[in-house]
Formats: structure tokens, C-alpha cells, sequence
């Protein structure tokens, strides 16, 4: 692949990018929660507060809110790993291939099912400055974020979960791909367990790694991580060095165990939503939340301690997915109450499974307290976050899909058009109940309109996500010019993304694509 030249704004002739912005260089805070739905919050992210926003307790969150914008038009990928690989490589997923989760080297994840996936990049994104990655099938050579801020002066900490590669490959290690400090990332893709009692899943193909020692402790692995972030921060601040912490808590991923310090306020407590008590895991589910916002106050919190360094840090908070959904964990109708007002979950093509909450503060750039519906995209997060830090001159091995919304920062009403385009040529998920968009699935959406192609059925759904935020009113019937119109702009999207396309089992023939071509 030929390298990919980013310029996102000039350089004064004769100064080197370190010079020009070493005094002004902000600290960077991404705070990446995992499987958060766009209604796991006390923060209304929709027109009105809903019964969602009533039954959690996020403080802090709101004060993040408070403080600057509310994006409440903001989308990941549907599931973990391409999210996290886009973030990562500034790639759509249907470029990168990485278009499921990833965990064990050369075994795909897919479920069964009527289709059989695409040879994907099952072992995840490699970073380029690695030898022996060039050398690994299935994956995708990247120069990745944090390696272009280290090159350019930043003190880079990741903390949490990670997931970008398959167990033993060098994009398994945060520390190979850019991170000057690793605190508990791996290939895992969530903790065998959140309890220091249990040495936190030692052993388990789930383990967290690194964690040693707060083994035998009574303590929640969202708190314990935290801890290290904070303590990891001591050092670029004495060093008087801008740094980047990569903020990646495993919560609020299953397993729900048990967060002693807020559980007990939600067990047996009634919900209006469910006309019912929270049964145990949704009561543990919320306190996986809380504890997920106490993790961001301590943040806010110790930067209030150190005036200067806050006066000068931007905080982004995001989700990788939309909120689960599926199985026996979530109480609730199946695909309506688990985030409501949208459909379906983690996993989906529905807003449910990829409209995620998102708030970004910028001192002395963000408005306080305001809301935009720019749309983004989790891509977008990599060209801003070099925006930010004045990294205005780079080069990569991939092409950059992602788009800067530094714009929408400084003037949150600015109109913004953006196409969003998602691919998922696999099986996820215990089931493919392609009536709630699960199953291989590819999205666009332009405007008001969410147009969903079902690789395995072949068909179209069209929905007005303004009018109809749930998704309920399928319009292919009603209007076919804009079901043909966006088929053919998804089709055209994949071809330039080179996106990978199943095949049906029973005829072992690949699926055309979706305005019907085959080629």
C-alpha cells in the first residue's frame, strides 16, 4: 500500500512540527467505554430525557456535558475490534478487514449461520514499525495513533482493554503499537472477571493481564486501573511532557459481576421502563456504569488538583458499540427496552447497535453545555486527535477514511454533511435474527435516511432515523428511488473501501452487492 499523506493545515516554512507546537501542545484524554449504549447514561442524548436516563446515575458525565459538547449523532462499529482497529488506523472497517472480534491467532470468531464470511483479517491491525508484522496473514499493517503522537513529543499511556490483535502477535501489545505504557491491555476482549478476589480471571482465555498486584484484593477492576492511570500521569506532568492517555475501561462489558460500592442502590428497585423490579444482572449492569462514571470523575478530579495541566487537556468520551442487547444477561422485551428508544443492540445494524454517547471538552475551544447533531464516525477520532495535537504533517501506510471534526468543536451549530458507511460481512452473536439486523449486514446513512442491506437475504430496509428513531416504519416500499439511490451509493462506498463480501452456503456463490451487481 503507498503511504498516505496527511496535511490538515501549514507549517510555518523552516520550523519542524515539534518546534511549532511544543508550547501550545494540549494533553489528550480519550475516555472509550465498551458495549455503553447511547441511553446508559443520566445525560440525555435524545430530544427529551428518557426512562432509560432515569434509572442510571451518571454525575459525572453530566459534568463532562456540562463542560463542553453533547454529539448526539456520533457512531462506532457495531461490535468491538473494528471499532477499536478504525480508532486506531483511522480506516473504515470495510478497508481494514478487521470486520469482527478478534482473540486467538489464525482462528476466525464467526458464528453459524446460512453464509460463510469472507477470509477476514482475523488477527487484527500490526503496527508497521514491526518487522515481523509485515509477515502475519490476516491482518492489516497500520501506522497507528499513538505512534504518531510518541514521533511527535507525546508521552502515550494506554490503560484498559485493547483488543487490536490476536493473541501472540505484536498488535496483541499496546507497547509495539505506539504506547510508551501499557496498564492491563491485551488481546482479551473483556475480564474473566472485574474482581481483584479472583485475581481478575487469572488463567482464563479472558485474563487481564498485568494486574498482579491487586490479586487476592477487594477490589473492582474499574477502580484498580484507574488508580494506575493516575499514577501513570505523574510522569509526562513532572517531565513537563503533553501526554495521551488512551482512557479504555473494560466496564461496562460482561461479565456483570458485582460492584459492591453501588450495586446495592439498584437491586430490587422498580423501573418504569420494565414496569418491574431490576433482577440482579441489571442491577449490576447499572452499578457497572456508575463505576464506569467514578472512573471518569477521578480523571476530572485529579486534573482540578493541577489547574495548569487541566487549563490545557482535552477530554473525549465515546463508546465502541452500541449497549447489549442479546442473551440472557438484559432483562427486558428482546431488542426494545435494552436501549430504548432505539432498536436492538450491540451486534446490530440498528441505531441500538451503533449510536453511541460522546462528549468532547476542550478548554478555551468547546462551548460549555451544548449539544451538536454533527454526525461522526469512531474513523473521524483519528485525523482529530492529530488535529488537536498539531499534528498537522504525517504520513501512513493506509488511506485515511476518518474526518477531522475539530470544526464542530470550535462551532458546534456548523452544518455538517457526512456519509457514514458500515460493513459487517460476518456472524455475530448466540443468534442471527436478521429481522432485528443482526447477521452479515451493510449500512449507509445520508442525511435523515439509514439504508440496511442483509447480505444473506439480499434485501433493503430504509428508515427515516429522525422521524423515526426506532426504526419501525420500513419505507423500501414507499420510496424505492432513495432505496435505489443509496443502494447504489453503498455499493460504490465498499468498492472504493475494497470491501471483502460473503458467500452463501448453499451455493457457495458470492452475494452480489447491494444495488445487485456482482462485480
Amino acid at each position: 500500500m503507498k503511504p498516505f499523506k496527511a496535511v490538515l493545515g501549514c507549517l510555518c516554512a523552516g520550523v519542524s512540527p515539534l518546534a511549532s507546537f511544543a508550547a501550545q501542545q494540549p494533553n489528550i484524554i480519550l475516555f472509550l467505554v465498551d458495549d455503553m449504549g447511547w441511553q446508559d447514561t443520566s445525560v440525555p442524548f435524545y430530544q427529551t430525557e428518557t426512562l432509560l436516563n432515569k434509572r442510571y446515575n451518571t454525575p459525572n458525565m453530566e459534568r463532562l456535558a456540562e463542560m463542553g459538547v453533547k454529539f448526539t449523532n456520533a457512531y462506532a462499529c457495531s461490535v468491538s475490534t473494528p471499532t477499536r482497529c478504525s480508532l486506531m488506523t483511522g480506516m473504515n472497517a470495510a478497508r481494514h478487514h478487521v470486520t469482527n472480534w478478534t482473540l486467538n491467532y489464525g482462528n476466525p470468531t464467526d458464528a453459524k449461520g446460512n453464509i460463510i464470511p469472507p477470509d477476514w483479517n482475523f488477527n487484527g491491525i500490526q503496527p508497521d514499525t514491526v518487522t515481523t508484522a509485515h509477515n502475519i496473514q490476516n491482518s492489516t499493517i497500520a501506522t497507528t495513533l499513538p505512534q504518531l503522537l510518541r514521533q511527535n513529543g507525546y508521552y502515550t499511556i494506554h490503560c484498559g482493554k485493547a483488543h487490536f490483535g490476536a493473541k501472540t502477535t505484536p498488535g496483541a501489545n499496546p507497547l509495539t503499537m505506539g504506547f510508551d505504557v501499557n496498564i492491563a491491555g491485551g488481546a482479551n476482549g473483556a475480564p474473566a472477571s472485574y474482581l481483584g478476589t479472583k485475581n481478575f480471571g487469572q488463567g482464563r482465555p479472558m485474563e487481564v493481564l498485568g494486574m498482579e498486584k491487586y490479586w487476592g484484593q477487594d477490589i473492582f477492576l474499574t477502580e484498580a486501573i484507574t488508580r494506575e492511570a493516575l499514577a501513570a500521569l505523574e510522569k509526562p506532568i513532572a517531565d513537563g511532557k503533553p501526554f495521551y492517555l488512551y482512557m479504555s475501561q473494560y466496564a461496562i462489558h460482561v461479565p456483570y459481576d458485582a460492584d459492591e460500592r453501588f450495586v446495592g442502590k439498584y437491586r430490587n428497585r422498580y423501573d418504569e421502563l420494565l414496569k418491574a423490579n431490576l433482577k440482579e444482572s441489571e442491577a449490576c449492569f447499572a452499578a457497572l456504569i456508575e463505576g464506569m462514571d467514578k472512573s471518569l470523575g477521578d480523571l476530572l478530579d485529579f486534573l482540578d488538583k493541577h489547574p495548569k495541566v487541566a487549563a490545557n487537556t482535552v477530554v473525549l468520551f465515546m463508546s465502541d458499540n452500541g449497549g447489549q442487547g442479546q442473551g440472557g444477561v438484559r432483562q427486558g422485551r428482546h431488542n426494545r427496552d435494552q436501549n430504548y428508544p432505539l432498536r436492538a443492540g450491540k451486534g446490530s445494524a440498528f441505531m441500538g447497535g451503533v449510536r453511541e454517547p460522546m462528549i468532547v471538552y476542550w478548554p478555551g475551544v468547546t462551548p460549555k453545555g451544548v449539544s451538536t447533531d454533527a454526525p461522526v464516525i469512531i474513523e473521524d477520532f483519528f485525523p482529530t486527535i492529530l488535529d488537536i495535537a498539531g499534528v498537522n504533517e504525517y504520513e501512513t501506510v493506509q488511506t485515511i477514511d476518518g474526518i477531522s471534526f475539530v470544526d464542530i468543536l470550535r462551532n458546534p451549530d456548523k452544518a455538517r454533511e457526512r456519509t457514514l458507511v458500515w460493513h459487517f460481512p460476518n456472524l455475530w452473536g448466540e443468534t442471527q435474527n436478521i429481522n432485528e439486523g443482526y447477521g452479515a449486514f451493510s449500512a449507509i446513512m445520508e442525511g435523515d435516511y439509514h439504508l440496511i442491506y442483509s447480505w444473506e437475504r439480499q434485501s433493503l430496509r430504509l428508515y427515516n432515523i429522525r422521524e423515526d428513531i426506532s426504526e419501525q416504519n420500513d419505507l423500501a416500499a414507499s420510496m424505492p428511488e432513495k432505496v435505489k439511490e443509496l443502494s447504489r451509493k453503498l455499493t460504490k462506498e465498499l468498492k472504493r473501501y475494497g470491501a471483502q463480501r460473503p458467500m452463501l452456503k448453499a451455493t457457495n456463490a458470492i452475494i452480489p452487492y447491494p444495488d445487485g451487481s456482482l462485480h
